[in-house]
């Protein structure tokens, strides 16, 4: 089994049993409630939800990292926060949890669409980052399966992770081209579990975060991902509605923090860049 898959099942094994546990106890605690920045500081508790991978919270042996992970450190730290991280690998979830009021924050890579502005609020801009093409490099001149262009995705079959915004990106791109192009949603696995299947033949294209994509091409060397799916786009953080002024402290804290040489460390170290 491929050293990167094993250590995220390891991983999300260890901190699914934890975080259920802490869910269930914390639920008996406290019901469901839509917390705003005061309730927060009262409690001293910042509930937030991220995605499990190695760019925005992974666990590697005894030690929790990642480019998220590190920034809700920072903002918790300087607020005087016990910070609580949920991992959850599907997207839907995140935002269900975000909406019934199970999170304050959702903290990881996220793109603003006009169907998620319906239900959440986002902050200023953190990152920037775009969609990739990946598939397995060219075995030859005349490998059929490799994609050069955009023209050459005609009725190929694209994964993608279930709800993810890169599937509105496709389907302009399938208008663009003039053909179809298929999309097949995954709800079983995250990001970086499709690159190991192209990498592995399972499948022959996927589409992904730029980061994500460069930060597992060691251990995945035979993959490709230098064909862009998107243009340059803004990743944000993600509340309630019912949150303006946990909004409004997150934004201040953004701006300020952006401007630090550890955030410019952290950009450096997980390979984005910021506006």
């Amino acid at each position: 089994m491929n050293r990167l898959f094993k250590d995220f099942i390891i991983g999300w094994i260890f901190l699914t049993m934890l975080f259920t546990i802490f869910s269930c106890k914390e639920a008996e605690k406290h019901p469901v409630t839509h917390r705003d920045y005061p309730d927060i500081m009262k409690s001293g508790q910042l509930n937030a939800v991220t995605e499990y991978n190695s760019i925005s919270f992974h666990a590697f042996e005894d030690t929790l990292t990642g480019l998220h992970y590190e920034l809700l450190q920072a903002f918790a730290k300087e607020k005087g926060l016990t910070i609580n991280i949920t991992p959850e690998m599907s997207l839907e979830k995140r935002a269900e949890g975000m909406i019934n009021g199970k999170y304050d924050l959702l903290a990881n890579n996220v793109l603003i669409t006009s169907d998620r502005e319906d239900s959440l609020l986002f902050t200023r801009p953190i990152l920037l980052g775009k969609q990739v093409l990946v598939q397995r490099k060219a075995q030859s001149e005349t490998d059929s399966t490799y994609i050069h262009s955009h023209l050459e995705l005609s009725n190929k079959t694209l994964f993608v992770v279930k709800g993810s915004p890169s599937i509105y990106r496709i389907r302009n791109l399938s208008n663009e081209i003039g053909d179809t192009i298929f999309i097949q949603e995954v709800d079983k696995y995250g990001m970086e579990q499709l690159l190991a299947m192209v990498a592995h033949g399972e499948i022959d294209y996927a589409v992904c975060d730029e980061g994500i994509a460069k930060a597992s091409i060691a251990e995945l060397p035979n993959l490709d991902i230098d064909t862009n799916i998107s243009f340059t786009q803004f990743y944000s953080w993600g509340v309630n509605k019912n949150s303006p002024i946990l909004l409004d402290t997150l934004n201040v804290w953004i701006e300020r923090y952006k401007k630090t040489p550890e955030f410019r460390k952290l950009i450096k170290k997980y390979s984005y860049t910021t506006n």
